[in-house]
């Protein structure tokens, strides 16, 4: 049975949590959802716990699991040019972008969505951020 978002690719920027559960939904419903995290922040798999999984070695929170089911994953550097390439290209091979970041956070590091919208004119750009949320979509 196909299901409705299936073919349909989205890179998930987002963090906390609006962003990362919209996009797992968008994952349950046949997404292919590319969650970035930051590597200069550490990632998002040790915040929210208890409860933690512990495998390898290493703990991830229940909340990360949760928010992040059926996506696939990768840690960059937004910080350096290397990272910034990175997730440009990205981009250019979704159809949907979703970030959640402060406003002028992404910009700073020419990943907003002037600058992805250059890599590919054609992906939808979700943004949600808690101060100022009548912001054009």
């Amino acid at each position: 049975m196909t299901r409705m978002l299936e073919g349909i690719r989205i890179l998930d920027l987002s963090r906390v949590l609006a962003g990362p559960w919209a996009t797992q939904l968008m994952a349950d419903l046949g997404a292919t959802v590319i969650k970035v995290e930051r590597r200069s922040k550490g990632t998002t798999r040790v915040v929210g716990g208890p409860p933690w999984l512990y495998a390898g070695g290493e703990a991830t929170s229940a909340y990360y699991l949760c928010a992040n089911r059926g996506k696939e994953a990768i840690a960059v550097d937004f910080t350096d040019a290397e990272g910034q390439q990175i997730i440009r290209d990205l981009a250019a091979g979704c159809d949907v972008v979703v970030e959640n970041f402060k406003v002028g956070t992404l910009k700073r590091y020419g990943l907003d969505a002037a600058r992805l919208r250059e890599a590919n004119p054609g992906p939808g750009l979700l943004f949600r951020d808690g101060l100022w949320p009548r912001r054009p979509l």
